[in-house]
């Protein structure tokens, strides 16, 4: 069979398993095998038995809805390339809108503080840090195994990434979770969705609940985190929180109904759903 054909019955496999797309996945899948990008197939004349093998099996995984990038080991997110596995909530495209929306924010400011609360794996936080230069970023994450896979991912970086990059284990529902620290930039990927949502396997299955469900309401880590974001963030700084689809609008009331923030605004996803909002902190009257 020749590459093209053995991507294609791949593609069958996973397109009868239920995988949205079933074609990228196997284009991945055979790249990675074959240790080749995408793009590079073309140059790929065939493959060994033993890649051949390797690949069906990776096929196989997929096709149980384990997450690509756990097959994988590993995802592309903004400026860093992130491990990825059991016991941590996989990125997402969509929140790299939030790093590039607080890469364009911080341009103008020298030397900024930086927090990312809701870590995780360090998406924003290590993106961030490599992106905006002078910047020291403070990552806050609760869950230990979490905390792990941050870790080891920030190891990745260089030594002046590394440097600039401070790691909490802590509550963002503590208001003194990030005592004494001052930020310019908040960005939040809070767990949001309303428990009971119906959520496809590769989510349902493999990414730890606790960064996930948000109680009934999506709201019960939100809500709270306000009052932390209320103390940490500067007068003018900015702020960006991800929600569920369905609650935009309660982030907005409950931002608004602290009275420390103003320009409070939806912002939309790659597929033009309400997934963001942003506001900034009020500025203190002269």
């Amino acid at each position: 069979m020749s590459v093209r054909e053995i991507r294609l019955e791949a593609a069958d496999v996973l397109a009868a398993a239920g995988v949205d797309s079933p074609g990228v996945d196997a284009t991945l899948l055979l790249a990675h095998v074959v240790g080749r990008t995408a793009g590079e197939l073309v140059m790929v004349d065939g493959l060994t038995d033993d890649q051949l093998s390797r690949f069906r099996e990776l096929v196989r995984r997929r096709a149980t809805r384990e997450p690509l990038q756990h097959i994988i080991g590993r995802v592309q997110f903004g400026s860093v390339e992130l491990e990825v596995g059991p016991g941590v909530f996989t990125p997402r495209m969509e929140t790299e809108l939030l790093w590039s929306w607080g890469c364009k924010v911080l341009a103008a400011v020298p030397d900024p503080v930086v927090v990312d609360l809701c870590s995780g794996s360090g998406a924003l936080a290590l993106s961030l840090a490599d992106s905006v230069t002078g910047s020291l970023v403070h990552a806050v994450e609760i869950d230990p195994d979490a905390l792990t896979w941050l870790r080891r991912n920030l190891s990745h970086l260089p030594q002046p990434v590394r440097d600039r990059v401070v790691v909490h284990s802590g509550d963002v529902r503590d208001p003194d979770v990030l005592a004494g620290v001052s930020a310019d930039l908040i960005v939040a990927n809070p767990p949001y969705i309303p428990t009971g949502t119906d959520l496809p396997a590769e989510v349902a299955e493999y990414d730890p609940a606790l960064a996930l469900f948000g109680g009934v309401d999506g709201m019960s880590v939100i809500t709270p985190m306000i009052e932390t974001i209320a103390r940490v963030l500067r007068p003018g700084g900015a702020v960006a929180i991800e929600h569920d689809d369905t609650t935009g609008g309660l982030v907005m009331a409950a931002l608004d109904t602290s009275a420390d923030f103003e320009g409070i605004s939806q912002m939309e996803d790659l597929a033009g759903r309400a997934r963001f909002v942003s506001a900034r902190r009020a500025r203190m009257n002269p």
